[in-house]
């Protein structure tokens, strides 16, 4: 048999991924599985008709942009939003999520060889993007701190990934610390590639300072949000990318080759209800993150620790005080206590005593009784050797 390219064997599954489809096959085979791996929010979100979109328009592609009747409605309230202007014909295109923006992204910048810099704990598909791309990436473990990403700077770097607010952590990026992400992408000509997918996950939005604000012309930045996270229907897979004209018309090349446009239905649908959903959304945002305060709360009562964040609906927790690395206790934590978790080590090296949790899929009496048998299995492994991963 033929074989498949070498390089594909040096690139691993999606870690949140791989953990949920195993909790859907579980889930299948009648099992009760408190599901904290989900990397959503559950909302009350209505159907809302379809009858009055443009039909027979909704069967066929669109501008592969996006629709503009959307990416105005985008670009209004980013600048309302964030304060950060955006020219909806030029500088920002829809995608098929933002997932699917930052691997283009990457693809439109990245020669091989390149290196771009990411900052432990980093979402998992950072690293596995650029070994698509055929760059590198240069992992800052999670002890640095912001301040501390010069002196990862090569000769090689291109750009610098950053989640703001971060997945899996929570942890919100000052502005402080934006300024000084600017400033050294521009002392050494470099792309800041934010991934914003959770700016909406905040009580005050002022609280969340956006790397398109201090960079109003777009000269080394590039935004990738999503409106699938903030809106709450992740299935539908709808994104976005911000940056400037010229470096937009590369990546919409590589969306014009990869996907042609997102699926049509769903930008008219979203065009048409953008309001609504906001509206119905906003107050609902709030309470998961009020739940998010509670569910820390409760950790610090058990006496369990976590990395620093008060946004978004995630917590990385500690298991640093069991045996078993990170994929072992995930493992053991959903086949023996039917609890879903991802491992640590996905979001980097340096993290492989940790797991990532989320409070957006259950309800805080199922996440607190998750909690414990969290506790339980770190206190059942204190004193057992850890099986290779």
């Amino acid at each position: 048999m033929p074989e498949h390219a070498k390089h594909m064997d040096g690139i691993i599954e999606a870690m949140s991924i791989k953990y949920n489809n195993r909790v859907y096959e579980m889930k299948q085979e009648g099992h009760d599985v408190i599901t904290l791996s989900f990397g959503e929010a559950y909302f009350d979100v209505p159907l809302f008709s379809f009858d009055d979109l443009p039909f027979p328009g909704v069967y066929h592609y669109s501008h592969s942009r996006g629709i503009g009747g959307l990416r105005e409605k985008l670009a209004k309230y980013y600048g309302d939003r964030y304060g950060v202007p955006i020219n909806p014909s030029s500088e920002i295109m829809l995608t098929s999520g933002s997932k699917a923006a930052i691997f283009m992204s990457l693809l439109a910048i990245v020669d091989p060889g390149d290196e771009v810099i990411v900052h432990e704990p980093t979402w998992v598909s950072y690293t596995e993007h650029l070994k698509m791309c055929r760059g590198v990436a240069v992992s800052a473990p999670h002890t640095d701190s912001i301040f501390d990403l010069g002196k990862h700077v090569t000769s090689k770097t291109k750009a610098i990934v950053i989640c703001n607010p971060n997945n899996p952590t929570g942890y919100t990026i000052s502005e402080k610390e934006m300024l000084y992400l600017h400033e050294l992408c521009q002392k050494h000509d470099l792309y800041l590639i934010a991934d914003e997918a959770y700016s909406d996950y905040f009580l005050n939005p002022k609280d969340f300072v956006s790397a398109g604000f201090h960079d109003p012309e777009k000269k080394h930045t590039i935004v990738c949000n999503s409106m699938s996270k903030n809106f709450g229907i992740s299935g539908w897979r709808i994104g976005y990318v911000i940056t400037n004209e010229k470096l937009l018309n590369q990546i919409l090349k590589v969306n014009q080759h990869l996907i042609t446009c997102p699926a049509t239905i769903l930008e008219y649908y979203l065009d048409k209800h953008f309001d609504e959903i906001i509206r119905l959304t906003e107050s609902q945002i709030k309470d998961v993150v009020y739940k998010r305060m509670k569910i820390v709360k409760h950790l610090d009562e058990l006496g369990l620790q976590y990395m620093k964040g008060d946004a978004t609906f995630y917590i990385f927790i500690s298991i640093e005080n069991s045996s078993l690395n990170s994929g072992a206790f995930s493992d053991r934590l959903l086949e023996e206590y039917k609890v879903s978790t991802v491992p640590g080590y996905g979001f980097g090296a340096t993290c492989d005593k940790h797991i990532r949790i989320s409070v957006g899929a259950e309800p805080v009496e199922r996440i607190i009784d998750g909690l414990a048998k969290v506790k339980q299995l770190i206190d059942v492994t204190a004193n057992v050797l850890a099986p290779a991963r």
